[in-house]
């Protein structure tokens, strides 16, 4: 009997540590990660359009009210049914609708990643994973928490199976999500 999948949905604030999180499953568990901006970034380059986290939410809100509000959950869950790797990340659960949506997957668990903002902050200029990340003021970075898109993630760690702290170091991070991993394989 093939054991279960492990689905880990990542949520948590800009900057958070997400996509360190996706990357280290890929790579420690030679497992696999979806993420929900995949489908937004698509679009913003189909369409010659710079890929800001402002562009980026106005495609998301352009596509939820227009077809529903769980439209990118259904994309990456139908992703995460076809991902054939054992342990599979989705990152960039923001909305209580991706989870309504994503719970339904068998070896679904969430996990909150949380780091406080001025960590973050210093982050996102690092990292300038958007065209706007390098040179974004600390009040804009403040005000990027307040956009429709963000509004619902940090009510999210009420409803997350695990919360990992992600304010040291990157093997910190990493022995967190391991014992995880390794507690829910047991299980299976």
């Amino acid at each position: 009997m093939k054991p279960m999948k492990i689905i880990l949905g990542i949520a948590g604030e800009i900057a958070s540590g997400k996509g360190t999180l996706a990357k280290h499953i890929e790579e420690k568990y030679s497992g696999s990660s979806h993420r929900f901006s995949t489908a937004l970034r698509d679009v913003a380059r189909r369409m010659h359009l710079e890929e800001s986290r402002e562009n980026l939410q106005k495609i998301s809100t352009i596509f939820r009210e227009n077809f529903n509000d769980d439209i990118l959950s259904m994309v990456v869950c139908q992703d995460a049914q076809e991902d054939t790797h054992q342990v599979i990340a989705i990152d960039g659960v923001r909305r209580m609708a991706d989870i309504k949506y994503l719970k339904n997957l068998e070896g679904f668990k969430l996990i909150y990643v949380e780091a406080n903002m001025d960590i973050r902050y210093h982050r996102i200029v690092n990292r300038r994973e958007n065209s706007d990340d390098a040179h974004k003021p600390y009040a804009e970075f403040v005000a990027d928490h307040q956009r429709e898109a963000e509004s619902q993630i940090k009510d999210l760690k009420n409803y997350a199976d695990f919360v990992v702290n992600n304010e040291g170091t990157f093997l910190e991070l990493y022995h967190q999500v391991d014992k995880i991993i390794k507690d829910l394989g047991e299980k299976n």
